[in-house]
């Protein structure tokens, strides 16, 4: 019997609920994907990696203070059997650097990402220390425990993997892509509420739809992210397009 080929890309995942998994990633083009063995998950219940007859995997902080603290023991415990699953081992918490697409595609683009869903006030830092990974961020602001930002990285890698979206290049001029917002989309009804479509999207010239999109996406990443912008400007000073006459 032929043997199976090993999937592109594996979630190797560290939780206390496994039940939250696949979740939203089990139906849709990531669900199919999933199905088809484009990329795997493979779920670890933490609790299973405490000893005491109550499987506790946290205590009290410290020094004192308000919630629990997760044990680095149990936890150390836990990362080590997956030890030898690909990829990096990426911790979810409000502390590590901001997920950027740029990164997602860096994990992507290997063989898996090992998640670590943290709960309750956080992880004993000792943790960190012994068993080393990268801290990241979805933002300012704080979830219940890591799942949902692991769901949420997963499925910014897995919409990456070849052959799960639709066409190779239905990504490449997406919000981050290029460094700026993504351009308005239009379609059918040609009038809606009064509003016509831009007469440019119709006008089958390709070069000025191409020079619209760029000059809208410009205009939305100036408007509404300052800080991409300007990165977006000193990156392409002197560089910057020759544009067509715009029909708007």
């Amino acid at each position: 019997m032929a043997e199976t080929a090993s999937p592109a890309w594996t979630a190797t995942v560290l939780t206390l609920y496994p039940e939250m998994f696949p979740g939203p990633l089990g139906t849709s083009l990531a669900g199919r994907a999933l199905e088809a063995g484009t990329w795997a998950m493979d779920v670890h219940n933490i609790r299973e990696h405490a000893h005491d007859r109550h499987r506790t995997v946290d205590d009290t902080p410290a020094g004192g203070g308000p919630g629990m603290v997760m044990r680095a023991d149990v936890l150390a415990e836990a990362i080590d059997a997956v030890a030898d699953g690909p990829g990096p081992l990426v911790y979810l918490t409000p502390r590590g650097v901001p997920l950027s697409q740029g990164l997602v595609r860096e994990m992507a683009a290997g063989p898996g990402v090992r998640f670590v869903c943290g709960r309750f006030e956080g992880l004993d830092e000792r943790l960190f220390a012994t068993r080393p990974g990268l801290e990241v961020s979805l933002g300012d602001f704080v979830l219940s425990g890591g799942e949902m930002a692991a769901l949420t990285v997963m499925d910014a890698c897995v919409r990456l993997l070849p052959g799960v979206m639709g066409a190779d290049a239905s990504g490449d001029e997406e919000s981050f892509e290029n460094g700026l917002l993504e351009y308005p989309h239009y379609t059918r009804p040609q009038e809606f509420n009064g509003m016509e479509i831009p007469a440019v999207l119709t006008s089958g010239h390709h070069e000025k739809v191409r020079a619209w999109r760029l000059a809208e996406a410009e205009r939305i990443t100036r408007e509404r992210r300052p800080d991409l912008w300007a990165a977006y400007v000193a990156r392409t000073a002197g560089a910057r397009d020759v544009r067509p006459e715009l029909d708007h």
